[in-house]
């Protein structure tokens, strides 16, 4: 019996964030689908490494750009629809993260993570809608379960999360007339060096050690990236993973309650054994984040 040809065969994909991650993750699902895949990003070599080695049947370029300059996405929207044709996909992953107090927060490292996981996807959006717009396309905003249920000590990403599932939301009903579909990805723990990065430090350890078990497991980005693209040949309007994160949204209004009361009662406690501090932007990709932006480019 012949295999089934994916919807997303021919198609060109664009992945935001693709330099490593869950970005990476997505850009090999969509490869291995047939598409053609353009990698966006801040790593110019590691997006250079990932495109050589995609072993689908389409093509792969890839540009350094930073998906909060509006400039910079727009002649890469551009040179994408030039040189691969009109994106059908587009995943909107690009993120970074930190932690501690926000009392005592660094303004710009805080305003960072607001820029990049918010404005950024509003940019990609814009960006690329028009493309969209001619392929009747699909829109896939990464969201998290802290879109659904904040956390203390993470204020910055917790707030960029919310705003992109309601962004998402927003986009999805304005587009519904011009047949653009808008999908939201519910991801909880995912393996990639952000939360390998977030667990040498003992507060945000300690944090997700007192979430209940299913809550703190960690997934493989493939596992997690297999989810996503099926649900962009779908074109499912949510994709959860994993699947029981679809349970939490029958409860948010409780969530809010509980973690407060959970850490009125546990961070004196993680405090006192530890002083709570500031982890500036963590992962690889962060640290990326804040080196001086060269302007984008294109891979051959």
């Amino acid at each position: 019996m012949a295999a089934k040809v994916s919807p997303l065969r021919g198609r060109t994909a664009v992945v935001t964030g693709a330099a490593r991650g869950l970005g990476e993750a997505v850009a090999r699902k969509l490869a291995d689908r047939g598409a053609d895949v353009a990698l966006l990003g801040r790593e110019e070599n590691a997006l250079a490494r990932v495109r050589d080695s995609l072993t689908g049947p389409g093509r792969a370029l890839c540009w350094e750009v930073d998906v909060t300059d509006d400039a910079g996405m727009a002649r890469v929207a551009a040179e994408v629809r030039e040189r691969l044709g009109a994106p059908s996909v587009v995943v909107a992953n690009a993120g970074v993260a930190e932690g501690g107090p926000f009392a005592e927060s660094d303004p710009a490292t805080w305003r960072r993570v607001i820029e990049v996981n918010l404005i950024g996807s509003a940019v990609t959006a814009r960006s690329f809608l028009p493309a969209l717009f001619d392929t009747r396309g699909f829109f896939l905003q990464v969201a998290s379960l802290a879109s659904i249920g904040a956390a203390p000590m993470m204020s910055a990403y917790c707030a960029s999360k919310a705003g992109v599932e309601s962004f998402a939301h927003s986009l999805r009903a304005e587009l519904a007339h011009r047949q653009v579909g808008v999908g939201i990805a519910y991801i909880n723990w995912t393996d990639t060096d952000m939360i390998r990065d977030a667990d040498a430090h003992a507060v945000l350890r300690e944090l997700r050690g007192h979430m209940p078990p299913p809550a703190r497991r960690v997934y493989p980005a493939t596992q997690v990236a297999g989810r996503l693209v099926a649900a962009v040949e779908r074109r499912r309007p949510t994709v959860y993973m994993p699947s029981w994160l679809r349970a939490t949204q029958l409860v948010r209004a409780s969530m809010p309650p509980v973690v407060t009361m959970l850490s009125r009662r546990e961070l004196p406690r993680l405090a006192a054994a530890e002083p709570f501090e500031g982890t500036g932007l963590l992962g690889a990709g962060g640290r990326a984040d804040v080196a001086p932006a060269r302007g984008s480019s294109s891979g051959a």
